[in-house]
């Protein structure tokens, strides 16, 4: 059974910096894209950044580029997302989720819809205050 369970969330203040840890049961990471989603109260959910499989190759979203680190633990089959330099607008819940799809990789990471992505954790909370 697949499943991929976030944490890490927490209350920070600006400038500050968290790490979000998704450990995933059910299948292997290294074998699939992965990536981290978010959504803030009243807004559409949006691509955060992803890893591919195989190579590890990497993509951001503008809004997050350089201050946030996304990598993965092949031998704890664990994702994780390094925030620094933490703003209010990046206040939200956050997902994981992974295309189920063997050997993905994130080349299209911008253009491609979140229904590409089939596996989802539960969220974990993020909040920034200014």
């Amino acid at each position: 059974q697949v499943q991929l369970v976030e944490s890490g969330g927490g209350l920070v203040q600006s400038g500050g910096s968290l790490r979000l840890s998704c450990a995933a049961s059910g299948f292997a990471l290294k074998d699939y894209a992965i990536g981290w989603f978010r959504q803030a109260p009243g807004k559409e959910r949006e691509k955060v950044s992803c890893i591919s499989s195989r190579d590890g190759g990497s993509a951001y979203a503008d809004s997050v580029m350089g201050r946030f680190t996304i990598s993965r633990d092949n031998a704890y089959n664990t994702l994780y997302l390094q925030m620094n330099s933490l703003k209010s607008e990046d206040t939200g819940t956050y997902y994981c989720a992974a295309d189920s799809l063997v050997g993905s990789d994130c080349s299209y990471f911008s253009q491609a819809p979140l229904s590409l992505y089939d596996w989802w954790g539960q969220g974990t909370q993020v909040t920034v205050s200014s």
